[in-house]
């Protein structure tokens, strides 16, 4: 019968020296592949800053075009570069606000007041753009809400003389206005609610003064019905009044011609 034995390992032929030289080699190779991962990503993130900075520096040239359009009063091309600016930095609050500036010389409120709010919400600390969408909202009709904007721009920067003496000032003049305005017109709308509730005059028809009067026109009802006025032209052209009583009525005699009463 045959005898079994233990069974090696396998891989127990294999040397100790040629295990060190594979371990060795599989380490640098791991060393290799990190040490280029860490370029990678340096590179990478290189690429980036170089992005970035591109992106920022176009983003300026083109905010300072737009500038220059504005103060020309070219306001439509101003607003074309600040938009390409935005693409390349959407965060920038000061193109929003700028922006906001030239469509309020436009007349376009309602975008000029989401565009100073679009500055505001990415740098609430700027006074500038609580100022801006201050002015916005006055032009648009929201006095309420511009005060409370011009206020909160001079909370951030107190000594601004423009804010206090200028566009706050304004806005609180225009809001004592509008006050007025509506209590004249709530007292017009209830003096015509009284006018038109008020009732008709009870006269007394039993007074003295009216008995009066009454009977006087019955006396001269009665009168004129008692006598009456006859003219009475003959044919020879003469004229002739006549007063007729119901007691004694007067009879024309055959000469007459025309009687008239």
């Amino acid at each position: 019968m045959a005898s079994f034995g233990w069974k090696r390992k396998i891989g127990e032929k294999v040397s100790r020296a040629t295990s060190q030289q594979f371990e060795a080699d599989a380490a640098d190779e791991k060393g290799l592949a990190e040490e280029e991962d860490a370029n990678w990503a340096q590179a990478t993130k290189r690429r980036r800053e170089v992005l970035l900075e591109d992106c920022v520096k176009r983003s300026k040239e083109l905010k300072d075009e737009g500038a220059d359009l504005a103060e020309n009063r070219r306001y439509r091309e101003a607003i074309h570069k600040w938009d390409e600016a935005l693409q390349l930095t959407p965060e920038d609050a000061t193109l929003y606000e700028m922006k906001s500036q030239v469509l309020m010389s436009l007349h376009e409120m309602f975008p000029a007041v989401h565009a100073a709010e679009m500055a505001v919400q990415r740098n609430p600390r700027s006074w500038d753009a609580w100022q801006t969408l201050g002015r916005a909202q006055l032009g648009l009709g929201e006095i309420a809400l511009a005060i409370r904007s011009f206020q909160v721009s001079l909370h951030i920067f107190p000594m601004n003389p423009e804010v206090w003496k200028e566009d706050l000032s304004w806005a609180r003049k225009l809001h004592e206005q509008q006050k007025a305005t509506k209590i004249e017109s709530v007292q017009a709308v209830v003096n015509q609610k009284d006018l038109a509730q008020e009732s008709i005059p009870d006269y007394d028809f039993e007074s003295d003064e009216i008995v009066a009067v009454c009977a006087a026109i019955a006396e001269k009802e009665k009168a004129l019905a008692a006598a009456k006025t006859v003219v009475i032209v003959s044919a020879s052209g003469t004229v002739e009044t006549v007063t007729e009583t119901e007691n004694c009525p007067t009879s024309p005699d055959e000469t007459l011609f025309i009687r008239a009463r």
